[in-house]
């Protein structure tokens, strides 16, 4: 089961699909192994940008028992839903697949404190003992969560185990939260998002690892260890060798295409494809992409 030490990197994990759009289970076998060789900690499937929205119901009971049959990893399943109903429904399967947690993002309908309060109460509630994961990524629902409302959170909620931090700007709320868990609030854990575009300092303000999909899932494990022994020069230096090509895969609604064709290509997915709605790189991104990566594999031999 998911609990405050969780740590590492939680790769979130992208749904393969055929060229025709259906599910690629097979994909799913050779993405659970690619991440695992390339030592992530955990797994986050049904994410935002695992496309989870664009799924059936069945099809998502389907990613979950793929995923979690393929790894003994802990993994977490996103259940967001409009309802209650339709959340309950599917954490109740995937924790009966094995899935050791679950995570949650507000509902775009929420705008005062006490709504936010109101609804992690009662998903925690509706929950029962299934650990939960608190999903703060205000650019994407447009719910903005304080850190006075987040304690508040984990105080009355106390299956609320994890912190995914996508915040921006949002490296002093980490700090906050560390200071207050400190002073003798509840400490959760916090792994951050934001395609790791900020992860040499969130670890420095407190955060336990990432949370994120970016396409070399080991620029992440890389920056954490070396963060975890104490050498913040080597952890920028890793950092540093993959920005260029971090930036390029950050790009608002084109990212996810930039990942799935670099995961393609290094043979964790057998296709590129996005989902409709969703586009695909065309010619002259495909060759944008290469150039950034070859010349972050020049950058890597000299590390």
């Amino acid at each position: 089961m998911l609990d405050e030490t969780a740590a590492g990197v939680f790769t979130i994990a992208v749904t393969p699909f055929l060229p025709d759009g259906a599910l690629d289970l097979d994909s799913i076998d050779t993405m659970v192994d690619f991440y695992v060789s390339h030592r992530c900690t955990g797994l986050t499937i049904l994410g935002m940008m695992g496309e989870a929205g664009k799924l059936s119901a069945d099809e998502s009971e389907a990613v979950v028992r793929r995923v979690v049959a393929r790894t003994d990893l802990p993994v977490v399943v996103g259940v967001s839903a409009p309802g209650f109903a339709a959340m309950t429904a599917l954490a109740n399967t995937a924790m009966d697949a094995g899935a050791a947690g679950v995570m949650v993002a507000p509902p775009g309908n929420l705008r005062t404190d006490e709504q936010i309060l109101g609804y992690y109460r009662t998903t925690a509630q509706m929950l029962g003992r299934i650990p939960f994961v608190l999903q703060d990524f205000p650019l994407v629902t447009g719910v903005q969560i304080s850190t006075k409302v987040i304690l508040q959170i984990i105080e009355d909620c106390p299956t609320c185990v994890m912190l995914k931090h996508e915040d921006w700007p949002g490296l002093d709320k980490i700090s906050m939260l560390r200071a207050a868990s400190d002073a003798g609030a509840r400490r959760i854990s916090i792994l951050t998002g934001n395609g790791g575009l900020f992860l040499p300092e969130e670890m420095g303000r407190g955060a336990d690892g990432a949370m994120t999909g970016f396409g070399f899932p080991e620029m992440m494990a890389d920056v954490v260890a070396a963060h975890a022994a104490g050498d913040m020069d080597r952890a920028r230096d890793i950092f540093d060798a993959y920005l260029p090509y971090a930036r390029y895969e950050s790009q608002p609604g084109l990212g996810l295409a930039v990942r799935k064709h670099v995961l393609a290509g290094r043979g964790a997915i057998a296709h590129s494809t996005v989902r409709a709605p969703g586009g695909n790189l065309n010619p002259a991104g495909k060759a944008e992409v290469a150039a950034l990566l070859a010349r972050q594999s020049a950058r890597l031999a000299t590390l």
